[in-house]
């Protein structure tokens, strides 16, 4: 039964520098409570956290770091895609890799970085880039985004989040090339999705215009997409569930193992000690590929770096109103609250978050060109992050072969979209009940 917030429940905070003995939470109680363990604190950490709080389980939450939401939930795009879910593998994509590899200020940058993993996941990636299979994988993404846009208007019902900066204005994808977008506008479905001739997105947004649009052939607009500040949901939310009657607190720990007994998970090991529980969600961005593979699972994880600037906006400024992305450029434009948030790129690289200078520099050539006068670059704030990806694009979500181990990992540039979907759909299986969508294709055996 969910709780109304009227009041302060009792609450301990895990205060790892006093830990000797951590709290048993092997047990479950006799009306099927369980006692669980999420691992990691951005996005899909907290909201998985949440849902299994409000499934009416225990929940503690280990994050290695401080804060929360400090790793690839810090400065992402903030969009909220949940029509605009294509893969990045696609059957058109290897041809246009090598032409965007020859380009120095092209979407993607691919560096060796002497691993296995990261050939085996290229061999993946190009396995997947099939037409059928990527038809496939978008169709369950769509699914997958629309049942996570249902869970995220109720998680705003009951956890009431009013700082993160929320708002509908609508999705726009340009297109620079004619041909591109006569593909494209032909199977535009309708709907909340139309195409555009190159009048009707100035029409819709005219800060394209300020630079000059002879590039411009046309877009897709999609109505009610919606732009929010992950950071700040990340942190919001944290702060509901520190209130939450089901959380028993955040463990500012390293997660360092598993103990196992039989096929169970018992146990998680950090370097504060061992947390007995009844079952571990693996929610932890890149670190879970690690924890997996100490348990021989391997998760086909690899990280897309991607690049952003926060600049701010004062009363000089014309932002785009509507959310933009660029096609071609794979660059996305999205205002939250007093910024312009411009994220892109995708460098295989390895684990690697320093900042590239010839990237920043490619991506404010890139943003004052498209949008002249939305905001002042020159002060914008960069970041880099690495956003874990399967080969197929699709998360993996639910159980493993090992009992009492769950994962909620794999989100690559969607896990803000697909965050509250998928925390759902983990705390229905932890809980026993079917997955409210279908699986095939989200689960580990797929990826």
């Amino acid at each position: 039964m969910q709780q109304g917030y009227g009041w302060r429940p009792r609450f301990h905070w895990l205060r790892a520098a006093r830990i000797r003995t951590l709290p048993d939470h092997s047990r479950m109680n006799s009306s099927g409570m369980k006692q669980l363990v999420v691992i990691g604190g951005g996005v899909v950490g907290v909201t998985t956290a949440w849902a299994l709080a409000e499934a009416g389980h225990r929940v503690t939450l280990v994050e290695r770091e401080a804060a929360l939401a400090t790793g690839a939930s810090r400065a992402n795009g903030g969009q909220l895609s949940y029509r605009y879910v294509s893969p990045l593998a696609d059957a058109g994509v290897p041809l246009k890799a090598l032409r965007w590899l020859l380009d120095p200020d092209g979407p993607l940058r691919f560096k060796p970085d002497g691993t296995a993993a990261q050939w085996r996941w290229l061999a993946a990636f190009l396995a997947h880039c099939r037409g059928p299979i990527n038809q496939r994988t978008t169709e369950r993404l769509l699914e997958l985004g629309a049942f996570s846009q249902q869970c995220f208007g109720e998680l705003q019902r009951h956890a009431a989040l009013d700082a993160i900066e929320l708002r509908t204005p609508g999705k726009l994808v340009v297109y620079r090339k004619a041909e591109e977008f006569a593909r494209v506008a032909a199977r535009a479905p309708g709907g909340p999705e139309r195409a555009l001739t190159r009048d009707e997105c100035l029409a819709i947004e005219p800060a394209l215009g300020d630079g000059g649009a002879d590039w411009l052939a046309g877009g897709i607009f999609t109505a009610g997409e919606a732009v929010a500040d992950c950071h700040a949901l990340s942190v919001q939310l944290g702060e509901r569930l520190a209130r939450h009657p089901n959380f028993q607190g955040r463990l500012q720990a390293h997660a360092t193992g598993f103990v196992v007994e039989g096929e169970r998970v018992v146990a998680l090991r950090t370097d504060q000690g061992e947390l007995a529980t009844g079952g571990v969600v693996l929610a932890a961005g890149l670190q879970s590929a690690a924890l997996a593979e100490l348990v021989g699972l391997r998760l086909p994880l690899y990280p897309l770096k991607g690049y952003s600037l926060s600049a701010p906006i004062n009363g000089v400024h014309r932002p785009p109103t509507v959310s933009v992305t660029d096609f071609e450029r794979k660059t996305l434009y999205a205002r939250i609250g007093q910024q312009l948030r411009v994220a892109a790129m995708v460098d295989l690289v390895g684990e690697d978050t320093r900042i590239d200078p010839k990237r920043l520099a490619a991506l404010q050539r890139n943003v004052r060109e498209t949008f002249p006068k939305a905001a002042d670059y020159d002060r914008a704030v960069p970041w880099a992050g690495l956003r874990p990806a399967t080969p197929s694009g699709a998360p993996m979500l639910g159980e493993t072969p090992l009992r009492g181990l769950w994962l909620n990992v794999g989100h690559g540039a969607l896990g803000f979209t697909f965050s509250f979907g998928s925390a759902r759909i983990v705390a229905d299986l932890v809980s026993g009940k079917p997955s409210p969508i279908a699986l095939d294709g989200l689960q580990l055996r797929a990826a």
